[in-house]
């Protein structure tokens, strides 16, 4: 079954020229070019992702990816047309799981999406699922064990749920505030070292070599992601 993408951008010719290009792809593609139009056809919808601009009128990107993600956990892939970091950060902060910045090649955002989109579609299989494999590691949600091959990791609490995110989220860069706002549920005024704590712990539990993760890794500056990548 064909994947239905919406994309939301104020500029015509870009929404153009990406329904064309992605319908040749074989996508269904929906429109939207404001804020208010794509928060009202998401919920009157299904789509696999969403496609959006960060500067829009009205109701801007993230307000948009906000409102989505409150109820809805579809991939959302923002697109920005400034250099500044911190629309790239927000974005990520606030839910969407993948940015790429204006001018774009049209092949790496084929690339982007369709990655996302399988990883979606994994992910989604697995949320029924109550044992979660990635390589050698196995996650039991019933028991709440890690383990790696035949060994077990004996993870504390907070690191398993730590865990649990990052695996049910591979790929997603989470900032130290957005961790500590999720698994420790506590706001940004909570200490940043708490987070860089559980995470070298972590590692030293799952990688056979801390200093040369394979599964976690940092993105200098933003945060901590998780990859199943070999």
């Amino acid at each position: 079954m064909a994947k239905r993408l919406l994309i939301v951008d104020d500029e015509p010719t870009i929404v153009k020229g990406l329904k064309y290009s992605l319908e040749q792809d074989g996508y269904e593609t929906e429109s939207a070019f404001d804020g208010e139009e794509a928060v009202e056809k998401f919920f009157d919808g299904k789509y696999d992702l969403v496609l959006l601009d960060v500067m829009l009128p009205g109701i801007g990107g993230i307000e948009v990816c906000q409102r989505i993600r409150e109820r809805s956990d579809v991939p959302i892939v923002m697109l920005t047309a400034k250099g500044d970091d911190m629309d790239k950060i927000l974005g990520l902060e606030y839910g969407a799981d993948d940015y790429i910045t204006k001018p774009f090649n049209i092949l790496e955002l084929k690339a982007r999406l369709k990655t996302i989109l399988r990883r979606s579609t994994m992910i989604s299989r697995e949320s029924n699922s109550k044992v979660i494999k990635v390589r050698d590691l196995t996650l039991s949600l019933t028991n709440r064990t890690v383990m790696i091959g035949n060994r077990e990791a004996n993870l504390t609490a907070k690191e398993f749920d730590m865990m649990q995110l990052f695996v049910k989220n591979r790929g997603k860069v989470f900032s130290r505030e957005a961790l500590l706002e999720t698994v420790w549920k506590c706001d940004f005024s909570g200490d940043l070292r708490t987070v860089d704590v559980h995470i070298r712990r972590l590692r030293e539990k799952i990688e056979r070599n801390p200093a040369k993760p394979e599964f976690i890794f940092t993105k200098w500056g933003v945060g901590y992601y998780f990859t199943d990548k070999d």
